[in-house]
């Protein structure tokens, strides 16, 4: 049962309906699944937190399914839509939501500080696959960041960014340095329209006040990171060597002197490790 009191009901989208209303197919090369489970937009409201003095922004509307109930549940809502042949359906479902601010544009090329006049926002996208990383990355390292960021991604990416030492990533890494994540629910294929090939889960990221890393470090942290998962299978002396252009003997040093074995392969490292590593070279 949704905490969230709704002003009034809120009704249930046809996506193909609507699609074939207004001539539009969904545009594979996009990523376009359009969620349309009623039950789960819900829930994805409600656990996003959102207060009725709240901005969110939210990445991706589509045909406004979700956009409805941020809109009945914040002060407001910024929606940014990259494809504009969207337009005419989404401005028709949104028009009773007066508290929507729709805007064309590619969220990779603009800043959210030039869409969000105000310093506390939460961020709320329903995105592919294949930009989960250039998104999370762009969002985190904004300024002002985000409280929190919900997402609807798909489930093995949403599982990788939540891995622990031993199994992480390079994006499960570039999550956690900014925020905690976790999975709150899986989403079947079945809850969107056209049917994806695999299951999604929502993932939300509570923000940190400050980066676990220092902020004068990150560059350094990011650095080293994607040098030692630039050729994952190799052994941390060979890849951070490679990646950073440094001989293998004094990466060797620099690893052992941080109490690193050299041996040892990039996704068996914390976060720690990794922050002592790059305060490590920075002493150099």
């Amino acid at each position: 049962m949704s905490s969230i009191q709704y002003p009034a009901p809120i009704p249930p989208l046809n996506i193909a309906e609507l699609l074939k209303q207004y001539g539009l197919r969904a545009k594979k090369r996009l990523g376009q699944n359009f969620l349309q489970d009623e039950h789960i937009l819900e829930k994805i409201a409600d656990a996003a937190q959102i207060d009725s003095t709240d901005t969110v922004l939210e990445i991706g509307p589509g045909l406004g399914s979700l956009t409805r109930y941020l809109a009945a549940c914040s002060e407001n809502v910024v929606a940014i839509e990259l494809d504009e042949n969207l337009f005419p359906a989404l401005e028709a479902v949104l028009g009773p939501y007066k508290n929507v601010q729709l805007i064309h544009g590619d969220i990779l090329k603009i800043e959210p500080e030039d869409l969000i006049k105000r310093q506390d926002y939460l961020v709320v996208a329903n995105i592919p696959y294949y930009i989960t990383s250039a998104v999370i990355r762009h969002l985190l390292e904004s300024n002002p960041k985000p409280r929190r960021v919900v997402l609807t991604i798909q489930k093995e990416v949403a599982a990788r960014i939540c891995a622990d030492a031993g199994k992480m990533s390079l994006l499960a890494l570039s999550v956690q340095v900014y925020g905690k994540p976790h999975i709150v629910m899986d989403i079947p294929a079945g809850a969107f329209f056209p049917s994806p090939k695999v299951d999604s889960a929502l993932l939300i990221v509570d923000i940190y006040d400050n980066p676990l890393i220092e902020t004068e470090l990150l560059n350094i942290f990011f650095q080293l990171t994607k040098a030692g998962f630039s050729q994952k299978r190799k052994k941390l002396r060979n890849s951070i060597s490679a990646g950073i252009h440094l001989s293998k003997d004094e990466t060797e040093k620099l690893l052992l002197t941080t109490n690193i074995d050299p041996q040892r392969r990039a996704e068996t490292l914390s976060l720690e490790e990794w922050g002592n590593l790059s305060r490590q070279y920075r002493n150099e």
